[in-house]
């Protein structure tokens, strides 16, 4: 399984009028690849977005929708809403299992580590000791590292509200569960955004 994070800047006061769009231009038969969540983002820069996971599996139906979004004049049924759109490419871990739709809490935290030269195959040993202890506190909906652009990983939390969020990360850190081994030495930036499920997220 492969995962595409779409990150689409919209208009102002345009997520309601853009949703439907999205649904329907993701999950019309015959589309590659499958919708696995869209989020708001509603801490962090003060702009309009949406960030939309799907997942592909192959590579070349990877591959034959990005030139279909690419050589569109409306991608994601959105153009007239859309400022700008991003599109990355993600291989999960492989000691994870795919992502799964359903209901994991009312907050979604996206965290992207830029990782110093060599430092995934590092990261991703210590991920692989420390995760099942941490997934016990409470899911991961999934880890994954970059195919493109900077050397990077980028992990999805769910929570059920935003204090749960901080008890957890307290509770991990205090038991020695979280950091993993190997991690805080191989980042070299790191950004946070936390986003709510949107009405048609299959994730939620």
């Amino acid at each position: 399984m492969l995962y595409e994070l779409a990150t689409l800047s919209l208009r102002l006061w345009s997520v309601s009028k853009a949703l439907p769009g999205i649904e329907t231009y993701t999950t019309k038969p015959g589309t590659p690849g499958r919708l696995l969540g869209c989020w708001e983002t509603e801490i962090g820069e003060i702009v309009t977005r949406l960030l939309v996971l799907r997942g592909f599996d192959s590579a070349e139906e990877l591959a034959e929708e990005r030139r279909r979004v690419l050589g569109s004049s409306d991608p994601f049924g959105i153009g007239e809403h859309l400022t700008g759109i991003q599109l990355e490419t993600y291989e999960p871990f492989p000691f994870l299992p795919d992502v799964t739709p359903g209901q994991y809490g009312s907050v979604y935290e996206f965290r992207t580590y830029q990782l110093a030269i060599g430092g995934l195959a590092p990261t991703i040993a210590g991920w692989q000791e420390a995760v099942p202890e941490r997934t016990a506190m409470y899911p991961l909906t999934v880890a994954m590292y970059g195919l493109d652009g900077a050397p990077r990983i980028t992990h999805i939390w769910p929570f059920p509200d935003l204090n749960a969020r901080a008890a957890i990360r307290k509770e991990s850190y205090d038991r020695g569960i979280w950091p993993p081994r190997n991690g805080p030495e191989n980042i070299q930036r790191a950004t946070s955004t936390i986003a709510l499920p949107t009405a048609i997220s299959p994730l939620h």
